[in-house]
């Protein structure tokens, strides 16, 4: 069990609320829970012990979620998220703690402008992209590196999913497997590189509650907040604490 200060076990109760909720409602809050967690653990630590709190995310989602999938759509961009893994493998095994402050710092940063860019330009993407064979191409590629490398494949699985216009049960779903099916193959690769230990399970364990309140909390909360409001608000967390990694 991690030796932790009462403000970090706050702040990864935090993190489960949010990735609970993220699972089941609103898919932005999810973006918060990279940084959240790289500010508790050393960066490399904080990939390993974050994704089985994602996996059992994952499952409640599918569990809830599961009759919504269309799988036309993931099975054109599965191939390529398997491809873009193995990058993601060797970027998380070569660097070093600092290395991987800065990058996952730059990339959240990028897939925050991904988050701003795809509210401005839905109609176009709407129209073009899901019709082209390199925006699928470049998906699946980016997401599958970005998962590997930092649990981090959810803004580029939104633009995704959005531009394919899909109803917010079928993009809740649909997104619920790709999750579920990417963790489970990167749990293995976790464990090979040291970073998913008998003491992060442990720890994952306790923080199970808190990813069920959260869930919990998902599928009750969400027809009555604002989306676009919830949206800014966790961008701008995102932002502050992206930067602090990049500072720090």
């Amino acid at each position: 069990m991690p030796d932790l200060s009462a403000i970090q076990w706050i702040l990864a109760a935090a993190v489960g609320l949010f990735l609970g909720f993220s699972k089941t409602g609103v898919a932005g809050a999810g973006i918060l829970v990279v940084p959240l967690m790289a500010t508790i653990f050393p960066v490399k630590a904080s990939v390993g012990i974050l994704l089985p709190m994602l996996i059992v995310g994952d499952f409640v989602a599918v569990a809830y979620y599961r009759r919504h999938a269309v799988w036309r759509h993931l099975v054109g961009l599965l191939p390529w998220v398997l491809a873009g893994m193995p990058l993601g493998y060797l970027a998380l095994k070569y660097s070093n703690n600092q290395q991987m402050k800065t990058a996952l710092g730059f990339l959240v940063l990028g897939l925050i402008a991904l988050q701003v860019v795809k509210g401005r330009c839905g109609n176009w993407m709407e129209n073009k992209l899901p019709h082209t064979w390199w925006f699928v191409a470049l998906a699946g590629l980016l997401s599958g590196f970005a998962t590997t490398l930092a649990n981090a494949a959810g803004p580029i699985m939104s633009v995704y999913l959005l531009a394919k216009g899909l109803p917010k049960k079928e993009f809740i779903g649909t997104g619920a497997w790709y999750y579920l099916i990417v963790n489970l193959l990167k749990f293995p690769l976790y464990v090979s590189l040291g970073i998913i230990t008998t003491d992060s399970l442990v720890f994952n364990a306790w923080m199970a509650p808190a990813i069920l309140l959260g869930a919990v909390l998902g599928i009750l909360i969400l027809p009555r907040i604002p989306q676009k409001l919830f949206e800014w608000i966790v961008i701008l967390l995102t932002t502050i604490a992206s930067l602090r990694l990049i500072l720090s």
